[in-house]
């Protein structure tokens, strides 16, 4: 199946996808900081540019999107029907660096979380955040 759009659309729609801020770690950014924690964002220092690093519980968090980081049993993941020869290896890859970020940071002694974007929905979300806080400080407690 071929692309429904021009060359030009489809760049000008992809070009409009955020790669950091987007409204999950938004959420998660503001919650973290309302309960005292803080942290540095998109710190290119480390594997994978993560959402957020915080030195202090030497814990590093991944908000990432079902559809690009290919969220496996999740609704919200529905795998691309027009032009699947791009897009499905290119989610792999994905899914692939993604886990030899998380492998990486680990051997060095880091605490790694992924929060799901389909875990922020409205009905789930406090439960979320109340137990990635706990996440935080209880298993850097751990570590120190």
């Amino acid at each position: 199946m071929s692309d429904n759009h021009t060359k030009e659309v489809r760049s000008y729609n992809m070009s409009q996808i955020r790669s950091k801020n987007t409204k999950p770690e938004e959420i998660v950014h503001k919650y973290l900081f309302s309960r005292g924690l803080r942290f540095r964002k998109n710190d290119k220092r480390y594997p994978g540019h993560p959402d957020i690093v915080l030195p202090k519980y030497k814990t590093i968090v991944f908000v990432n999107g079902c559809f690009w980081h290919s969220h496996e049993g999740c609704k919200d993941f529905v795998a691309p029907k027009s032009n699947p020869e791009y897009w499905i290896p290119k989610l792999e890859r994905n899914r692939l660096r993604d886990a030899e970020n998380k492998a990486g940071l680990e051997n060095k002694g880091w605490n790694v979380i992924i929060v799901w974007e389909c875990e922020l929905k409205k009905d789930v979300r406090h439960e979320r955040l109340e137990r990635l806080f706990e996440q935080i400080t209880t298993d850097a407690s751990a570590v120190e």
